[in-house]
């Protein structure tokens, strides 16, 4: 691969060797056979073979076909609504208009829902490579500008067809693409270790939190039984207010924890004077009653990244004494094992705006099943040991989809 000097020529800043021709303009329209609407039909369960493809069912990160339950269309299906090889499909509605999906053959018999649009490349374009055209700036900047014509999120066939872009020779995009699917894969490869690491992580805690293992001490000898405890003879409320009137306005994330608002939703949504709120400090815990997904009782975190910051007061927050180790509080609460003891306090159907109504006094009086500390200590290595190399994987994968992103931002016009 070379580094090319454009000086006013339409070609892209990087480039395999061999290919020396410039590239041309061309629409979506003009590398396809078809462009056609999917079929109006509702969904029905998954009768082994036909499966149906709608917008929700094609993954936001990956772009592949992940549904959480495979499904099946209702009534006829006719040979025109499959997806077949060299298919792409795009979303025309919603939120995720200009989402895209390139069918693989792994993926089966596959019919396509009427909010989706398939175009048929064509003979003379590689599917793949215009697929790719559909992850690079240049696209998303257009569906960004077509979809909001109408005041509304969406794009119809003719606005797809329209789309241009510039395309090399058939044998430089198959070049392309065979690049990006070798990049593709190492992507997936790295995914797949992350989530073995943390299947690995979750079936470890099943077992950690049922007593199915059980450490010993340094002399081999067995450890004092689990006792259960009130939560309230663990901790303390912390319920501070903001006097200092400290900015660090924190929300809590699934996979980040507490952290700050401003760079977790790219602005503060919270109010300016947030001088009521909770001052909560480094290694104290806040519990944010609201569901989020894997968190169907909501999540309790740990303030680690910042030495102070400021919650909500429909947080409840609170601080271990001595008697637990923090870093085994943290796994236990992730766990899930304690979301039995929240369920029995949360008051059937009772939900304001997503947030479960669980009382202050009702969350503190909630029991745990807790070993000595000095097996949470030794349970807490061992399961953070799992997750510093989840971490570690997670970095690495970041680098291949930084990678990818600079390819194609240089191998495309």
């Amino acid at each position: 691969m070379t580094q090319k000097s454009k000086e006013g020529r339409n070609v892209p800043n990087l480039r395999f060797p061999g290919f020396g021709y410039e590239w041309t303009q061309t629409t979506l329209e003009a590398c396809s056979e078809s462009l056609e609407y999917g079929m109006n039909s509702a969904a029905m369960t998954f009768d082994g073979k036909n499966k149906y493809i709608r917008i929700t069912d094609i993954d936001e990160a990956s772009s592949k076909y992940n549904p959480d339950v495979p499904v099946s269309p209702e009534g006829d299906l006719e040979d025109k609504y499959l997806v077949k090889e060299n298919d792409i499909l795009f979303a025309r509605t919603g939120a995720s208009t200009g989402k895209s999906y390139l069918y693989n053959i792994n993926d089966g018999k596959l019919y396509f829902a009427g909010f989706l649009i398939k175009v048929k490349v064509n003979h003379l374009n590689n599917a793949n490579f215009i697929f790719n055209q559909t992850k690079t700036d240049h696209y998303q900047r257009w569906v960004t500008v077509m979809s909001m014509r109408s005041g509304q999120p969406g794009i119809n066939s003719k606005e797809y067809a329209s789309f241009k872009f510039w395309v090399p020779s058939k044998s430089e995009q198959d070049k392309i693409a065979s690049f990006f699917t070798i990049i593709d894969k190492r992507i997936e490869a790295q995914s797949k270790i992350i989530e073995d690491y943390k299947l690995l992580k979750k079936g470890l805690m099943q077992k950690i939190f049922k007593q199915k293992i059980r450490f010993k001490d340094k002399d081999g000898q067995e450890l004092h039984e689990w006792e259960i405890k009130k939560l309230s003879n663990l901790c303390e409320r912390v319920s501070r207010k903001n006097k200092e009137d400290n900015k660090n306005v924190l929300t809590i994330s699934a996979q980040l924890g507490l952290i700050n608002q401003e760079e977790y939703f790219n602005t503060s949504v919270s109010a300016k004077n947030v001088t009521g709120y909770y001052l909560l400090e480094k290694n104290e815990f806040a519990y944010n009653k609201s569901y989020s997904k894997g968190y169907p009782m909501g999540a309790v975190k740990r303030l680690k990244k910042y030495e102070k910051g400021v919650v909500s007061t429909l947080y409840i927050c609170f601080e271990f004494n001595a008697e637990v180790s923090l870093e085994f509080m943290e796994q236990y609460f992730e766990s899930g094992f304690h979301n039995h003891e929240l369920s029995k306090v949360a008051q059937e159907g009772a939900r304001n705006h997503g947030l479960l109504n669980i009382a202050v006094g009702d969350f503190f009086a909630t029991k745990l099943l807790l070993p000595s500390k000095q097996e949470q200590q030794k349970i807490a290595s061992t399961l953070s040991a799992i997750d510093d190399k989840i971490e570690l994987e997670t970095k690495l994968l970041e680098q291949f989809k930084t990678q990818k992103q600079y390819f194609l931002q240089n191998l495309f016009i």
